[in-house]
């Protein structure tokens, strides 16, 4: 998997996260692929770096470690974009810290990309957990669903519309497509993931997902992005969440990012 690199974005590392962070970077070195996919940490600080760069990574992919330094913006969209320009093959994928692959994510990457020439975002079943290890659900198993999209498997802009509930962590994409259509926008606080989505299945590119379990989630661990914005200092009330799911089906026509802020004062929903 020497055309794959993986991006790790860390914009803060404390200390109940490390053991998340080593159960991540684990779940890289046990891939059953003879060559493990290069892996790139995106620090958001010097502290972060310093460590990370310390880190005793195992034998099978510390010579494939890339740390880099993202002194500029550090929210997720921001470090994912940085990590995309600093990635020299042809496919990344994106681990957060508190999440994991499926021991077999890659070799099945490997099979479908042999057969489907054509895709440009391969993305995993995934299997969301509580942070307690507890069963929640599964996302992006519904295209698999008979008459879900106009192709088995495959997700479409008007079945996207329609459903907007799928993951791209832990996906495989096309760094040249991802760059080609603007990549992640910063100035979406939130459903950035699902403005990406629409945004390239608007531009005709092909997402497929993988009908194997790929990728594990933890949901709403603490301190995360959206514990925070449902529990945390930056919480979010429902209309700015239904605004901002408005604003993301308005922006996935402009490949460019926009300067967006939300005002409760004069928005309206």
């Amino acid at each position: 998997m020497d055309n794959i690199t993986v991006i790790l974005p860390i914009h803060r590392l404390q200390e109940s996260e490390k053991d998340y962070l080593k159960d991540a970077i684990k779940s890289l070195v046990i891939q059953e692929v003879e060559s493990k996919p290069r892996l790139l940490v995106v620090a958001g600080s010097k502290e972060i770096k310093e460590t990370m760069d310390s880190y005793e990574y195992d034998d099978e992919i510390k010579d494939n470690v890339k740390v880099v330094l993202n002194d500029g913006k550090t929210d997720f969209c921001s470090q994912v974009n940085f990590g995309v320009k600093n990635v020299e093959t042809e496919w990344f994928s994106i681990l957060e810290i508190d999440d994991e692959y499926s021991k077999i994510w890659f070799k099945n990457v490997d099979k479908y990309m042999s057969h489907y020439d054509n895709v440009d975002v391969f993305l995993p079943l995934v299997l969301d957990v509580s942070t307690e290890g507890k069963f929640l659900h599964f996302t992006n198993e519904p295209v698999w669903a008979p008459e879900f999209s106009d192709k088995l498997g495959f997700l479409d802009n008007d079945s996207l519309l329609n459903f907007p509930n799928f993951q791209t962590s832990g996906g495989v994409f096309k760094r040249d497509v991802f760059n080609s259509v603007g990549g992640l926008k910063p100035s979406i606080k939130l459903h950035f993931i699902y403005e990406l989505l629409l945004r390239m299945t608007y531009y005709d590119k092909t997402v497929m997902t993988i009908p194997k379990l790929g990728y594990k989630k933890t949901n709403m661990r603490e301190n995360s992005l959206f514990h925070d914005y449902q529990q945390g200092t930056t919480k979010i009330d429902p209309l700015e969440a239904k605004w901002w799911f408005n604003t993301a089906k308005k922006e996935c026509y402009f490949k460019q990012d926009r300067e967006i802020t939300y005002d409760s004062e004069v928005e309206t929903v």
